[in-house]
């Protein structure tokens, strides 16, 4: 007889092993949210009873799957997995196995260290007539935790500021307020005589609750970081 793994115990394991990786990476803990968990259960279901294995197999994205299981995001990411074997796997086993093959596959140890992640959801559903087991790893960061922060240009001259890869003139006394759903890349620029000057004045890690203000006069532009 194939060995049976205990499967709750296993998804367990794996959300364990999932926040063991991300420590070593010092980045924080997602916990196990139920409607990520439902999203990720229907969608290995549907793998385990279908031919097809892709993040669209059922004709719809991850994030569709997701926001039908009821849950509001602002990011997400998801890891896909299958094993056979017809001896069978150990509980431990097979979500090592699965933990271990996403860190060796670069997409998905990118998401598994998914830096802004808050929470999971993770199925594992056996096929019916075969040893073979599907594995589904959600990530996402909710709605509610989108980070919201502003520009606020103090200075005497437009400045031109790049976040994200898109680029943004702000003029003098102009205050513009930004909401992602990831901290974000400021790069702040300055324009000398109507000419973008090459030299980045400065670089910051965008974070929710700041205000960047531009302060200073002429081709000097100064940026101070603080609260609202």
């Amino acid at each position: 007889m194939p060995v049976m793994p205990d499967i709750p115990k296993a998804e367990i394991a794996i959300v364990e092993q999932t926040n063991a990786f991300r420590a070593a990476n010092k980045l924080q803990a997602v916990r196990a949210v139920p409607p990520l968990a439902k999203a990720a259960r229907d969608f290995a279901a549907f793998l385990s009873s279908s031919t097809l294995f892709s993040h669209e197999a059922d004709g719809r994205r991850p994030v569709d799957r997701i926001k039908a299981a009821g849950y509001a995001p602002c990011a997400t990411a998801e890891n896909l997995a299958w094993h056979s074997d017809p001896r069978g796997f150990e509980t431990l086993k097979l979500a090592t196995a699965t933990v271990e093959g996403w860190k060796n596959s670069p997409g998905h140890r990118k998401n598994l260290l998914m830096d802004h992640a808050t929470e999971t959801g993770v199925a594992i559903v056996k096929a019916r007539r075969e040893e073979k087991y599907f594995a589904v790893q959600l990530f996402g960061r909710p709605d509610a935790l989108k980070y919201s922060f502003q520009i606020e240009n103090s200075a005497a001259r437009e400045v031109v500021y790049r976040l994200a890869g898109e680029t943004t003139r702000i003029a003098p006394r102009q205050i513009v307020t930004h909401t992602v759903c990831a901290p974000a890349e400021i790069a702040i620029d300055v324009k000398v005589g109507g000419i973008l000057t090459k030299a980045v004045t400065s670089t910051y890690q965008a974070k929710g609750g700041q205000v960047y203000r531009l302060t200073g006069k002429g081709s000097e532009i100064g940026v101070e970081v603080g609260g609202k």
